[in-house]
């Protein structure tokens, strides 16, 4: 289709000479033109900068100013590539990022400068935003406008970094035309305005931001508003001030704006829909009836190599069907055969889940465009079904897209997200998905977030954990929260937590996604409250120092004390 083959520079082009407010920051209002002026501007910069020879990567190390979107905007226009530096990461990681790109350039603020002390970052140019002489280096190329042809389809647009839960982070490649094409369904699927502004309060350095929020409003010529970083208490101020209509989430961000005060006005914005993922169906229910506007589950990732669209009957809980493209499965990936459906309660209690759930695997043309310079983790994502074991297929066994995502599929073909693959636990033999109790943990009536995950069993397979964060001025009830177990029709014999942490905000990366690795890795051995119901007992209790040294003794006579602190 055609607009698969626009580039992002043709988008941004599209916006000089149009004078209509463009971007909204800390009071500021730029026009569109004012926009793709300062891009031009900094695409001239970034020709002059870079050696001969050396790879048009850019490095932006920045809070989400308008300095972000202008130099997105610039390497669209120079057919050059940005890496978006995650700024939580930390001396040798972060000098690791910008080398692994080839960021001959890099671009930051001097909030950040402190990141960058003794980093070894032989050969980089640094430009620092928000100095005097960044400002005069910009001045000889003020009159630039944007150039024509210095782009295709298949540039190389972005290097996202994937978040590094396991290993060192893996930078997706984006070209140009996947971006345009991302930018203008997105567009299409919901009816984007040109008058529309989208707030953009999640990190741009992260695909979120930049693929389901900047591009379908460059696509569409519409606004943005920038937030430096997410704030659940200046949320609605800032939507109300700038017009907001639409804005993207991840992670737990949704769950803290429902526990912020509740006021009476709430009601009064200019919202029309949220776009994200993990909200889940409790929090979405909650947030349109408190703001007025209905909040949209989505899947895909900064790979781009399965989506999952939602349409007209899908069913609560679920999040849509296969995008048009995509040819998606839910396989196990043992046998690589294809899972059975889903069976449910007329509760909707999942009864099969030890069969129907798997790994979502597209069998179809990914648009996985591969890492860079990763080729062991381009062959774990797209690796062969082994036709041996297909033979009515009659083919040599072309290569799938494994997502590494856990996914139930009912009759009707709705897919159900079920967490990550190394999110699944196994208890007592039995695979359960820390998603699913999750979703059953939120409806709690004093939970303000809830993360679910394994932690080893003293014999074999895992145990349930889950870490609990309460509504302000709310304390844990042990009797409460067992007889709220009880009353859960969907709640299986095997999900019920057996350690339960009790945390003041739960821990999260710069994303917003809950940081299970280190809640893994502390498990019940931590500074924050623990109870815990001893194996046969069905009330809490506290877990005091003693009895975890007792625990500690099991797993050391197992020869597994190693697994507390995978």
């Amino acid at each position: 289709m055609e607009s698969s083959r626009r580039t992002v520079g043709e988008l941004v082009r599209e916006r000089w000479g149009d004078h209509r407010p463009g971007l909204w920051f800390e009071g500021r209002v730029l026009s569109h033109h004012r926009v793709a002026a300062g891009a031009a501007a900094r695409a001239a910069l970034l020709a002059e900068l870079l050696p001969p020879g050396a790879l048009p990567h850019v490095g932006v190390l920045l809070d989400n100013t308008p300095e972000y979107p202008m130099w997105l905007s610039a390497a669209a226009l120079a057919g050059a590539a940005v890496a978006g530096i995650n700024p939580t990461r930390r001396g040798p990681e972060l000098a690791r990022d910008i080398r692994h790109t080839e960021c001959r350039v890099l671009v930051t603020e001097r909030a950040h400068l402190p990141l960058l002390d003794g980093l070894e970052l032989p050969g980089v140019r640094v430009l620092v935003t928000d100095t005097d002489a960044y400002a005069e280096l910009l001045k000889a190329y003020e009159g630039a406008k944007p150039d024509e042809g210095r782009a295709g389809p298949d540039s190389r647009f972005l290097l996202l970094f994937t978040s590094g839960s396991t290993g060192a982070p893996k930078a997706a490649i984006c070209t140009q035309g996947r971006i345009a094409a991302a930018g203008r369904s997105l567009v299409d699927h919901f009816g984007v305005r040109a008058d529309d502004t989208h707030y953009i309060c999640m990190p741009m350095f992260h695909g979120n931001a930049v693929i389901a929020d900047w591009a379908p409003a460059l696509a569409a010529g519409a606004g943005i508003a920038l937030r430096r970083r997410f704030s659940a208490s200046g949320f609605l101020t800032d939507v109300r001030a700038c017009g907001a209509t639409y804005f993207t989430y991840v992670g737990r961000a949704v769950q803290y704006l429902l526990a912020t005060p509740a006021r009476p006005d709430d009601r009064d914005n200019p919202l029309r829909m949220g776009f994200g993922t993990e909200a889940g169906a409790v929090d979405a229910a909650a947030f349109e009836r408190r703001f007025g506007a209905r909040l949209v589950e989505g899947y895909g990732s900064s790979e781009g190599g399965a989506a999952i669209q939602r349409t007209p009957g899908t069913p609560a809980g679920a999040i849509g069907r296969a995008a048009p493209a995509d040819d998606l499965a839910v396989v196990d990936p043992a046998t690589r055969r294809e899972c059975p459906p889903a069976v449910f309660s007329g509760t909707g209690r999942l009864l099969n889940g030890a069969e129907a759930i798997g790994e979502l695997v597209n069998r179809g043309a990914s648009p996985f465009e591969g890492y860079w310079r990763n080729p062991e983790a381009d062959a774990a994502r797209r690796r062969g079904r082994s036709p041996e074991r297909f033979p009515e297929r009659g083919d040599a066994g072309e290569d799938w897209y494994w997502t590494g995502d856990l996914f139930y599929r009912d009759a009707d073909g709705f897919l159900y997200f079920a967490g990550r693959t190394d999110d699944r636990l196994r208890v007592d033999s039995e695979n359960l998905a820390a998603a699913m109790i999750e979703n059953i943990l939120a409806r709690y009536a004093d939970a303000a977030a809830v993360a679910v995950y394994a932690v080893p069993d003293p014999v074999a397979g895992d145990q349930v954990m889950a870490a609990l964060a309460l509504r302000a001025g709310a304390r844990f009830d042990p009797s409460s929260f067992a007889e709220f177990l009880g009353t859960q029709p969907d709640l299986g014999t095997k999900m019920a937590p057996r350690f339960l942490r009790i945390v003041e905000r739960m821990p999260v990366t710069a994303t917003n996604k809950i940081h299970r690795v280190g809640l893994r890795r502390e498990g019940f051995r931590c500074q924050d409250p623990v109870w815990w119901r001893p194996p046969g007992e069905p009330a809490y209790r506290p877990l005091p120092a003693a009895d975890v040294e007792g625990l500690v003794a099991q797993y050391r006579d197992r020869g597994r004390e190693e697994l507390l602190s995978r």
